[in-house]
């Protein structure tokens, strides 16, 4: 079994993930890019890990798109992305708010229909160690 530890940016909430997760999704769905503001989310999947709140579990709050199974959970006080069982059974955990290094790779892009027109050829586009000059 895998221990996972995360938090907000802030640092109010803190947790602790025992388990695997199952698979690692790029979702590019419209409601994903719009709650990330980003092109897409990048989300582990769960049905059997453990979530635990070591810390700040009274900072964390959640919100459920109506008419939709699109949820997610985060800080109130950074706004910063947080697992969520909001689906019954299911652990969800932006990847980016683990602290543990994460071994898996993406299992795959989803709704890659929807797509951003920006989110084209990123290979082909500078990099920079840090923000350039």
């Amino acid at each position: 079994m895998t221990d996972y530890l995360g938090s907000c940016l802030c640092g109010t909430v803190s947790f602790e993930i025992k388990g695997e997760f199952d698979s690692f999704y790029l979702c590019h769905c419209h409601h994903c890019q719009k709650d990330t503001g980003s092109a897409h989310a990048a989300s582990l999947f769960s049905r059997s890990a453990e979530l635990t709140w070591l810390a700040g579990a009274d900072a964390v709050t959640s919100f459920t798109l109506p008419g939709t199974r699109h949820g997610k959970s985060f800080c109130k006080l950074c706004g910063s992305a947080l697992p969520s069982a909001q689906v019954a059974g299911l652990l969800v955990v932006p990847a980016g708010c683990l602290d543990t290094d994460i071994t898996m790779l993406p299992t795959a892009h989803i709704f890659s229909a929807s797509k951003a027109a920006w989110d084209q050829g990123l290979g082909e586009v500078p990099e920079f160690g840090g923000l350039p000059d």
